[in-house]
């Protein structure tokens, strides 16, 4: 042997497989043991240590001080170093002193082994310097070196020398290796996430999380308990690295020359709409920027570590099937050497370990991917919707673009987990022919051809599941839309009585869901029944060519149970692999190109020094699709000077502030505006926050400033009447403000904002005669706050137009005259003629103090005499009474959203008892009797070919064998028939649930009154709609699927083992216990974890539908950074919850696929044991079914704990069934006599109201009697009790005491659709739903065109809906938002006079209007409900000054009741307001 005179491999080479292979003692030669074992962890630090050190240059943890540790682990790798080169200088002497010269690998691998000693230890302190806490690649260096170094120690001890070459200072090392250091100014955050401290041990078997798994199995796990996310997860690291790669596309885009290149900013963002807009040409195709490869480029990075763990995983995967055939080899071979089989099935224990661990590794890195991709895409989505134009944001409504937030960012985190297969499907399936190959030779082409055949098959059905999800898709979005909708207006909903049109209309699109869910079901069944047999019929044709082609093809245990084992392998990639490509292809569909319209913000508003706002030759319009709104315009605006914008309902006045904002198109001309910009829109957009937090809108709050906007305002009576002051919740939309007030807030939030460009959007139509004066006095005319900015005023009220600097009059989107009060009246144009129409009243009082022509009623009269009434809509929860009981100003009381609170505990059994029942208990038990039917195949199937495979083998051949085929065949196809039928049950009685569940939450919600909806935000009642239902539809009836399938397996498992090798009836119970313990831990934490997820879901989407509402409004403030922020915080408080559910998933499978492990091995060990009594066949089976049990195990604790964690949909659907219900809809038979009230009598006894159970009554002790015909106005201040009266008379709140008879009939005693349908109201908020004109005005189809005609004449739309394309069909866009308000109140007129009943209600219903269109709708009123009963809730003064009688109540209770003439002689509360409003 020479190497220099020594020659290490000749050694390696020629193997002495007598001694280390064929014999009872085996060992390695000492040639090996010097070079091989020495070399090899030496080669892998050196080769990895470049490539580490690398890493740490560019990875700065930041630096841990010299501890104790620290020094351990330096003299500890100091230590060893000084060994090997004492060995070093050991040989040299020996070879100087020695008479027998030592081989120069003696002086050579001590050398590289003290090199490699000095470099390990210099590594430590780098990474020390670094901030690394705890290293891979030293633990893998050490745990390789101390392995090779017991392999020789061993030889040693055998070979009884005294030398010892395993030094316990590497077992010491490896010890203080695991334990982690702290980095030098490692701050412990707000909880910080334990797993960047980790050490590499805990990291890679997830250790590090269970302390949470520990807190979740004693106590349910709240909000409190979950970990900051990790800075590269949260939403201000990701979100603007997608935002920088796909601005960067868009620049290459922009650089290629591409014209339409900046178009695409957005186009990715947003869904459904792919077209161009009509009578445009289109465009010339240009290359679209690739959202896809700016996520690449985002996120490849990270997941490419994924591929190397695929890698290893698919290989590793195909050790079990090989150490199988060895097995067999070795039960077969009687002579070969016992310790063989205790050495494979260590390996096959240590393979799978490592599987698992790689295998586990490789999810998490898919699954933090797919969580950083959604928190990016939802970033970059909720950004876009910030910017985009008006144009896109009409073409998709609210909901679609929430169910893009929330289903397509979901489907882009789906396939990130299985995007992998694409590659790694065809080397799975490679590396499984060619072992199979080795087994069976040719015959496998057999087997091939079925999978060649099936890969179509399955092709097909995955790509028509997808149409039909997108059918289904379609429906879930407009069934979603409208349930939106009708949330949004639910009051309208139940004072029309029109709730069951609309559950029809829901009910309508649900059924046709189903129906696709049902096609889809079918389709279902055909997969599962590939999916389960394809591995069946490859084994059938596959044996049946093997023993059919030559009839000495013995098909014995080997070939059998190795090929079965590798033909489950291969089940997997073949079904993945359609599904993935039309996943792929899916998702290419909706993220490239199913994302709306381009930003279109041509608006360039630059400054300029000598004008304010000026506009050039202006044309603008909506969407470059449609005819100009706005036409020829040229304004002028000096700074500082009030400019009012007057004209009709429709004229374009809203359009000319929008204009002013950037929120049009310009087609031609220019605009600017100087300086910053405050919006106050017409329909005031309030958050669901408290009332100081709407003022201060994100500004600091200064004391001084905060109390003078408040009093200029108008705002402080309300502070007062509000139970918590400023500090009061306002709900959603503002429900528990009225008009009045949501006006009021949103004025004062633009003063406080202190911007240099005031755009007013008609603030003080919502307020009354004193009130506006006083706003206008104190902020807008010339001595208010604002008196020095520029105001732009868009207005109905005539007596502030001659303190304005400028007017403009708008007709039909162009400015007809211009210019000052007195220039506008001297040109005797139409405004002059318009003018002295209305000023007829002028003359009542021309006091200097009250020049009134704003003939609207007094509103908080706090600043004159206390006594004085005023008049809104009360606060509609129990606001009004706390001003009587003065209670102290706490901010728990002003408390009004009920969050969405996560259930906790187990979930209870009657929550499955009901999903059963949906199903049908009969089709539950057939569907059982199905799945066990199978089953029980399968297992006779495989026991059967263990049986065949120890037929007796004669001449060759097995003489049997036909009659082998075919019972294998016909078990075979007895396992199809029960899959297709199980699968075929078990979605059908998931749609009949879902449909059976759908209708009774739609019916429980619809039943429930109006404090519900003001308590309960309406993102939860919409999630409970989508995502919840979308659970019930489609994930839990594949769950159950999956998880009887995988019990019956599992059990299916532990049988045919018992049977091969009963010894491990003493193992399996222990393992049981351990998975049983493990099981019930891991699904404690799980199940509340999915609980925190889904509740912490909801807020994410009602904060964006709040934010599209107030897109205008956030702009014009410049807020975008801010809200950008909230909802970033939002996201991540979702992904605190999520991301420990997803690392939970991963250490349960870690310690389950070990218990998994430890069976396979055991099963093996037993087997090698008692191979003496084990026929191959048996074993055979035994060990590939252990092999499956694993993969089984996982799944089922999967399953289980999926049942229960999506079984919560079921109990938060059915939460809804035990809250509070209004009284029945109808009373069958009806006691009503036909064509009640003929009359129209009401006749008020005694009647109390209260808001709730634990307050005082909001109105007490109210007797009137009005009769028939009458009309009757009703006055009084905030809070008076108004509108509670009216919501008395719909039964909306239901009386406390007394009673109210309308023709001698008791309301209380009749169904409330019997009473709503009969009388009528005009509501203070015109409410229209996405839909035709003609279902806004008749949902039922009760009335005739003409009748339909006729209504819009006497409301003066005729000629409006006539010019319309569509005319009755014309479509209204969400909440009617392609009409302006005024059109829509007289919409709402149009219904009143198309029902036509004997008692019409008026809620304040003309205050959006202008005065001309205020007349035409009383003078309708007057001529068209003669002889009905009219009570008013008055406005204008004015309109119930020739009513019959007038109510004025005060603190709830009636104050006078006498004609308006007769009330103002007695001079008492009535007269002072009449005189306020200048009409005495």
């Amino acid at each position: 042997m020479i190497f220099f005179g020594f020659n290490p491999f000749s050694s390696f080479l020629y193997q002495d497989w007598n001694r280390t292979w064929h014999t009872a003692n085996p060992d390695l030669t000492q040639c090996f043991q010097n070079t091989v074992l020495v070399w090899l962890p030496c080669l892998y630090l050196w080769m990895c240590a470049p490539i580490y050190l690398i890493y740490l240059r560019s990875h700065d943890h930041g630096y841990i001080c010299m501890s104790h540790l620290n020094k351990a682990k330096t003299a500890v790798g100091l230590l060893l170093w000084i060994i090997c080169w004492s060995d070093v200088f050991y040989s040299f002497w020996e070879r100087s002193h020695g008479t027998s010269v030592p081989a120069l690998v003696h002086h050579v691998s001590p050398t590289l082994l003290g090199l490699t000693m000095l470099l390990a230890t210099l590594v430590i302190q780098y990474e020390r310097m670094k901030g690394v806490q705890s290293s891979g690649v030293m633990l893998m260096y050490w745990l390789l070196a101390l392995l090779c170094a017991t392999v020789a120690f061993r030889s040693k001890i055998f070979q009884a020398l005294d030398q010892v070459s395993l030094n316990p200072a590497q077992l010491n090392y490896i010890w203080i290796n695991r334990v982690q250091n702290k980095p030098y100014g490692y701050v412990n955050g707000l909880n910080p996430c334990p797993e960047p401290g980790a050490s590499f041990l805990s990291r890679i078997t997830f250790w590090w999380i269970t302390r949470m798994m520990v807190t979740g199995y004693k106590r349910p796990l709240e909000d409190k308990d979950l970990w900051s996310l990790n800075s590269e997860d949260r939403s201000q690291r990701v979100v603007p690295q997608l935002v920088r790669r796909w601005n960067t596309e868009c620049q290459k885009i922009k650089r290629s020359g591409a014209q339409y290149g900046r178009e695409c900013y957005c186009k990715k963002i947003y869904r459904h709409v792919q077209h161009c807009y009509p009578g445009e040409t289109p465009p010339p195709k240009t290359k679209e920027p690739s959202l896809f490869w700016a996520l690449c480029l985002t996120f490849g990075p990270y997941f490419l570590i994924s591929c190397l763990y695929k890698i290893i995983q698919d290989v590793l995967m195909f050790v079990g099937p090989e150490i199988l055939r060895l097995l067999i080899c070795f039960v077969n071979d009687s002579s070969a050497p016992s310790w063989q089989g205790y050495f494979y099935t260590a390996l096959l224990f240590i393979c799978t370990c490592v599987q698992s661990l790689i295998l586990q590794k490789y999810f998490h890195v898919c699954f933090v991917s797919g969580m950083r991709l959604r928190t990016a895409i939802i970033g970059a989505v909720y950004r876009k919707a910030l910017v985009i134009s008006s144009a896109a944001r009409r073409t998709s409504t609210v909901g679609e673009i929430v169910n893009l937030m929330s289903v397509d960012a979901q489907r882009f985190m789906d396939l990130i987990t299985y995007i992998n297969m694409i590659w790694s499907a065809p080397l799975q399936v490679a590396l499984a022919l060619y072992f199979l190959w080795q087994n069976l030779g040719p015959s496998v082409l057999a087997g091939v051809a079925v999978m060649v055949l099936m890969v179509p098959i399955n092709a097909v059905i995955a790509m028509k599941t997808k149409t039909y999800q997108v059918a289904q898709m379609k429906s879930k979005d407009n069934r979603i839309k409208l349930m939106n909708e009708m949330l949004n207006g639910i009051k309208v909903l139940k004072l029309y009585a029109w709730e069951l049109a609309f559950k029809d209309k829901v009910s309508e699109i649900r059924e046709s869901e189903l129906r696709v869910l049902k096609k889809a079901a079918y389709l279902g069944a055909v997969s599962t029944f590939t999916w389960i047999c394809a591995p069946f019929l490859v084994a059938l044709s596959t044996f049946s060519v093997f023993v059919l082609i030559d009839e000495h093809n013995v098909l014995d245990a080997q070939k059998a149970f190795v090929s079965l084992a590798l033909f489950n392998i291969l089940r997997f990639p073949l079904n993945m692999l359609p599904m993935v490509i039309s996943s792929m292809v899916q998702v290419g569909v909706f993220g490239t190109h199913s994302l709306t319209h381009s930003l279109t913000h041509s608006l360039t508003l630059s400054c300029l020094p000598t004008h304010s706002i000026s506009i050039v030759d202006g044309v603008f319009s909506w969407s470059r699709a449609e005819p100009p709104a706005l036409s020829r315009l040229n304004v002028c605006i000096p700074e500082g000077s009030l400019v009012a914008v007057v004209g009709h309902v429709g004229s374009g006045k809203s359009s000319l502030l929008s204009a002013l904002l950037g929120e049009m198109e310009k087609l031609e001309g220019s605009v600017a505006v100087k300086g910053s910009v405050a919006y106050v829109s017409q329909q005031a957009w309030i958050q669901n926050s408290t009332l100081k937090d709407n003022i201060l809108f994100g500004q600091e709050r200064r004391e001084a400033w905060y109390q003078r906007v408040v009093e200029a305002c108008a705002l402080q009576p309300d502070l007062e009447i509000l139970p918590a002051g400023d500090e009061t919740e306002i709900g959603e939309k503002g429900v528990n403000l009225s008009g009045g007030q949501k006006q009021r807030v949103s004025l004062a939030r633009a003063v406080y904002c202190d911007r240099a460009v005031y755009l007013l959007d008609d603030p003080l139509s919502a307020v009354d005669a004193h009130v506006g004066k006083h706003i206008f006095d104190q902020v807008i005319g010339p001595q208010g706050l604002l008196k020095d900015k520029t105001r732009v005023l868009v207005t109905h009220g005539l007596s502030y137009l001659p303190q304005a600097d400028l007017i403009l009059v708008l007709v039909e989107g162009q400015i007809t005259e211009m210019g000052s009060y007195q220039h506008v009246v001297a040109t005797q144009g139409a405004f002059a003629e318009f003018l002295r129409t209305y000023a007829a009243v002028e003359q009542t009082d021309n006091n200097s103090e009250t020049g009134t022509l704003h003939f609207r009623l007094t509103y908080a009269l706090w600043l004159s005499s206390p006594g004085v009434s005023s008049v809104s809509k009360l606060p509609q929860t129990a606001e009004e009474n706390k001003v009587l009981s003065k209670k102290a100003k706490d901010p728990e009381v002003g408390k009004l959203m009920e969050a969405d609170k996560a259930s906790t505990g187990q979930v209870k059994l009657s929550v499955f008892w009901a999903y059963l029942k949906a199903i049908g208990v009969l089709l539950s038990c057939i569907s059982l009797l199905l799945f066990i039917g199978h089953h029980m195949a399968s297992l006779f199937s495989n026991y059967w070919l263990s049986l065949w495979t120890d037929d007796p083998v004669v001449n060759g051949t097995q003489p049997d064998r036909m009659m082998r085929l075919g019972v294998y065949g016909a078990l075979g196809l007895s396992q199809g028939v029960a899959v297709f039928g199980y699968s075929l049950s078990t979605s059908i009685g998931g749609i009949l649930a879902s449909r059976c569940l759908h209708q009774s939450m739609l019916y429980d919600v619809l039943r429930s009154p109006m404090s519900f909806f003001e308590r309960t935000p309406s993102g939860n009642l919409v999630n409970r709609f989508a995502k919840e239902m979308d659970t019930i539809d489609s994930v839990i009836p594949s769950i159950i699927k999956m998880f009887m399938g995988s019990m019956l397996n599992v059990l299916g498992a532990c049988v045919i083992i018992l049977i091969a090798t009963p010894l491990l009836a003493i193992i399996i119970p222990v393992l049981g216990l351990l998975y049983f313990f493990v099981q019930r831990f891991y699904v404690a934490s799980s199940r509340q974890l999915k609980r925190l997820e889904s509740v912490s879901r909801s807020p994410i989407y009602t904060h964006f539908n709040e934010t599209l509402l107030g897109t205008s409004v956030i702009r014009a403030f410049g807020e975008q950074e801010r809200f950008i922020r909230e909802s970033d915080q939002r996201v991540d408080h979702n992904q605190k919850a999520y991301y420990p559910s997803i690392v939970a998933n991963r250490w349960l499978a870690v310690r389950l696929e070990f218990v998994g492990n430890c069976i396979v091995s055991f099963a093996a060990l037993f087997a090698v044991i008692a191979r003496e009594s084990l026929s191959p066949g048996i074993m055979g089976l035994s060990i590939s079914y252990a092999l499956q049990l694993t993969a089984s195990l996982t799944w089922l604790v999967r399953m289980s704990s999926d049942v229960e964690t999506n079984i919560v949909a079921v109990e938060r659907v059915k939460e809804y069934s035990d809250t509070e219900k209004e009284a029945e809809w109808k009373h069958e038979p009806s006691s009503l006599p036909p064509g009640w009230p003929t009359d129209g009598c009401i006749d008020i006894r005694g009647l109390g109201l209260r808001y709730r159970h634990d307050l005082d009554l909001a109105i007490r002790n109210i007797t009137i009697n009005i009769n028939k015909g009458e009309k009757v106005g009703i006055v009084g201040r905030t809070g008076a009790g108004k509108s509670s009266l009216m919501l008395g008379l719909f039964r909306i709140i239901e009386a406390a005491e007394g009673h109210i008879f309308i023709d001698g009939v008791d309301i209380a005693q009749l169904g409330l659709h019997e009473l709503r349908s009969r009388i009528t109201i005009i509501p203070q908020d015109p409410v229209l739903f996405s839909g035709s004109l003609r279902m806004n005005l008749d949902p039922f189809d009760s009335y005739s065109d003409e009748a339909v005609w006729r209504a819009l004449e006497y409301s003066h739309l005729k000629s409006f809906v006539s010019g319309l394309p569509n005319k009755l069909n014309h479509e209204c866009s969400e909440g009617g938002e392609n009409l302006s308000v005024g059109q829509r109140q007289l919409l709402c007129l149009a219904r009143a006079l198309l029902r036509k009943t004997k008692i019409l209600v008026l809620d304040e219903a003309t205050a959006a209007v202008d005065m001309e269109t205020d007349n035409l709708i009383q003078s309708t009123i007057r001529s068209q409900f003669e002889d009905c009963t009219v009570l008013t809730i008055a406005h204008r003064l004015n309109t119930i000054m020739d009513y019959t009688r007038v109510l004025v109540l005060d603190k709830g209770e009636m104050a006078e009741f006498d004609s308006p003439s007769n009330l103002i002689a007695q001079r008492g509360a009535f007269y002072k307001m009449a005189k306020d409003a200048g009409l005495v």
